[in-house]
């Protein structure tokens, strides 16, 4: 790179990179921008080392759409942040007289009158029966382009709830950072790369801690053939692990599903890392006796010593995080995530815990 490449500059450490840290500082002043600097600092450069390499045009634009788009997408969400979501997955061919349509339906208007949106692709079949049941005013779509489809469904049409988005990954991302829950019904190559992506992401620990229910019509078998598939082909050859399946739960009723969605939050709250500690925030501290039968039961989750309850760690109180919930700490064991699903699913029934909402 030439000595005047502000950015290479910058990587030496040499007078061009104080030019540009002078100039992003200048543009950030500019735009207003005081929270969360160090972001879009580094974003900015980013920008710059791009346009100081020889970067493909191609790679400018899909740089910029998604850029664009998830921007696009920060804002749209942004004032529903504190409302619980739920993403449904389901095929494009559903058919409205089909009954699944019927049962995706039901399932979101149950979610919706429990306080949830319901968030969808925004196209036909299955998302737009998401989108019906939950109500406009409920609803978000995200919308992909493509070219034998035409727009959003009549659910979502002109809402400023709707998000249009070029590229599928993009889409992926907004339709799994932002919920809460996930309801997958039977559906064609799309759909179970939407649900394989998602268990991926949980399994590896990638995606914060959620409910899948993966629904179906009474009846029906497109789970359980998959399922089958999941625990006699993979998990029995050692391609994932045994407790895997733990992650996801199948049924064919509406109201399990959504019980099962709401009811993960019963007594879980969230969690985060501080340093190599795992902070488990709950709504409901456990009894002394409950605690002992955690440790027993999940002991393997600990790389070192046990499950223990504390108070907001010195990062959690700077940055003045749910100071007011109880919390559980532990040195948790990243390859068992499956076995966390399984320790959050037994907070949820203790005999502490809040009782279930109604739904």
């Amino acid at each position: 790179m030439s000595p005047a490449d502000p950015v290479a500059g910058r990587r030496r450490g040499g007078g061009a990179g104080t030019d540009l840290d002078r100039l992003v500082k200048e543009l950030l002043d500019a735009a207003g921008a005081r929270a969360n600097r160090d972001q879009l600092t580094e974003i900015l450069t980013t920008a710059v080392r791009l346009a100081s390499e020889p970067t493909d045009r191609l790679d400018l634009k899909i740089t910029n759409a998604a850029l664009r788009e998830m921007a696009e997408a920060f804002r749209v969400f942004a004032p529903y942040r504190s409302v619980p979501k739920v993403t449904m997955f389901g095929s494009a061919r559903t058919l409205p007289a089909d009954p699944l349509y019927g049962q995706a339906k039901r399932l979101a208007a149950t979610l919706a009158r429990a306080g949830w949106m319901v968030v969808t692709g925004a196209g036909p079949g299955i998302m737009a029966a998401g989108l019906e049941g939950a109500g406009r005013e409920r609803a978000f779509g995200i919308n992909i382009r493509l070219p034998f489809e035409q727009g959003a469904n009549a659910f979502i049409a002109s809402d400023p709830k709707l998000v249009e988005m070029k590229y599928f990954f993009t889409r992926k991302l907004m339709l799994l950072k932002e919920s809460d829950g996930y309801a997958v019904l039977p559906g064609g190559f799309g759909t179970l790369d939407e649900a394989f992506e998602l268990l991926t992401l949980l399994q590896t620990g990638k995606a914060e801690p959620a409910p899948i229910v993966f629904l179906d019509v009474p009846g029906g078998t497109y789970w359980q053939g998959w399922d089958r598939f999941v625990t006699k082909e993979m998990a029995s050859r050692g391609l994932i692990s045994p407790d895997d399946p733990a992650l996801y739960r199948i049924t064919d009723d509406v109201a399990v599903a959504a019980a099962e969605i709401s009811g993960f939050y019963r007594n879980y709250h969230s969690r985060r890392f501080v340093g190599s500690l795992l902070v488990i925030r709950l709504k409901s501290a456990p009894t002394q006796a409950e605690l002992r039968t955690l440790n027993r039961d999940f002991a393997d989750l600990c790389r070192r010593g046990d499950i223990r309850p504390t108070a907001p760690l010195p990062a959690e109180r700077r940055e003045r995080d749910h100071l007011d919930l109880p919390r559980l700490a532990l040195t948790f064991d990243q390859t068992r995530q499956a076995r966390l699903r399984q320790l959050i699913d037994a907070l949820n029934r203790l005999e502490s815990a809040p009782p279930l909402a109604s739904l």
